[in-house]
């Protein structure tokens, strides 16, 4: 008797441990990211992605590190992510709107651009930075 008590207890002690170290890692990694602490927020992201695997909030910032990084590859493939877990991410659509901008790739922008001014409630007023690019560009291209 005393030591299936033992051994719940023990396993109960794992679990609440377990538990508050998933979750403390997402939140601790967007401290470090606010302090511009890159390195280690990246590490503490990507630790809580073996922990939390659909927890798009991960995947958002490490495309935003990587952006900072200049490794477009692992932004856009960040960025993809974010949007299969949650599609209606507003940050993820407008960063892959830029990295498309920058591919002169109109036809995803415009794509991108259609679902983006669905699901704006924050980032709305982005659209106008995305038109005015999508402007430039035509400007350039006229002359």
């Amino acid at each position: 008797m005393i030591k299936k008590i033992f051994v719940t207890l023990v396993l109960s002690l794992f679990l609440i441990s377990n538990t508050y170290s998933k979750e403390s890692f997402y939140d601790e990694a967007k401290k470090l990211f606010d302090k511009e602490k890159y390195e280690e927020s990246k590490f503490l992201f990507q630790r809580d992605i073996v922990f939390n695997p659909k927890e798009a909030g991960s995947y958002l910032y490490l495309a935003k590190i990587f952006k900072i990084e200049e490794n477009s590859k692992e932004e856009e493939k960040n960025l993809i992510t974010t949007l299969l877990l949650d599609p209606k991410n507003e940050e993820a659509i407008y960063l892959l709107m830029d990295i498309e901008i920058e591919r002169s790739n109109f036809a995803k922008v415009k794509d991108l651009k259609q679902n983006f001014e669905k699901v704006c409630s924050k980032l709305c007023p982005k659209i106008s930075s995305i038109n005015e690019k999508l402007k430039n560009f035509d400007t350039k291209n006229e002359s």
